[in-house]
């Protein structure tokens, strides 16, 4: 499996930023998640982070709670999940890191949900409704398993967890930018500066901003306090609505701002 914090970090000595886009595994079917992946690899994301469908994603806003609706109606499972991972990994080079609720690791197995993703290729773990306070419950069985559990941070975090959060994480931070769930809205990404300030006094690990990133414009506010951006709804909007090619058009927009730099630094 490759290393997001070393992908990351690589990035970073590059003068570069990291670009890291959401799919929801099975939406509208495995097939075309696999080539969505594939086409967001050749526009030049740098991880793809792949949501398996859960009936209650607290976290997620309409366009994602669509997709997972739309995804488990069509069979989406967390076997399937599997399948589409192993395949991607002879596929494609792009490290994989899954989002999901802490339920479905949970009446799968924990350990046995590490075990079988981390054999798979997978590189990280996202579980957004998984507290810090319970998160001791799985840490151990990914660590054994090679995978990160990503940690969030928030707007709202307070200082002695944002300690001990930072003292816990591996592979990156997940910023979130805003309460609330995600979806393509007007932040002002400025407002972050304080918070990761006060984060890159606590950790060397790698930070990405994510919720709310619908335009290259907004990636390149976003990045300027990052080290990497997160993209989740507005790319499964533009798979919705105008299949693989759209998400493929809209990653090179995005790689290409990152890229001049002058805005984003």
């Amino acid at each position: 499996m490759i290393s997001i914090e070393k992908k990351l970090l690589s990035l970073k000595a590059e003068g570069r930023k990291g670009l890291i886009m959401y799919l929801t595994a099975g939406y509208p079917d495995y097939n075309t998640t696999l080539q969505a992946v594939k086409a967001v690899e050749a526009a030049g994301a740098d991880l793809v982070e792949l949501g398996l469908p859960f009936s209650d994603p607290m976290a997620d806003g309409p366009i994602i709670q669509q997709a997972a609706t739309q995804a488990l109606a069509a069979g989406a499972t967390v076997g399937k999940a599997l399948e589409l991972v192993t395949m991607l990994k002879q596929e494609t080079t792009i490290p994989l890191a899954i989002m999901t609720y802490y339920n479905i690791v949970l009446q799968y197995g924990l350990k046995k949900f590490a075990d079988s993703f981390a054999k798979a290729g997978i590189s990280g773990l996202i579980i957004p409704d998984l507290p810090m306070e319970e998160a001791a419950i799985i840490e151990p069985a990914c660590r054994q398993a090679g995978i990160d559990l990503i940690r969030f941070i928030a707007p709202t975090t307070t200082p002695d967890r944002l300690t001990t959060i930072c003292s816990q994480a591996s592979g990156f931070l997940y910023c979130i930018s805003s309460t609330g769930v995600t979806g393509v809205r007007q932040i002002d990404y400025d407002q972050l500066a304080p918070l990761m300030t006060t984060v890159r006094q606590e950790t060397q690990l790698p930070l990405a901003i994510g919720f709310g990133i619908g335009s290259p414009a907004a990636a390149c506010q976003a990045a300027q306090h990052a080290d990497a951006v997160i993209v989740g709804s507005a790319v499964m909007e533009r798979l919705m609505n105008d299949g693989v090619e759209a998400v493929r058009e809209f990653t090179s927009t995005i790689r290409l701002a990152l890229d001049k730099g002058c805005e984003c630094r």
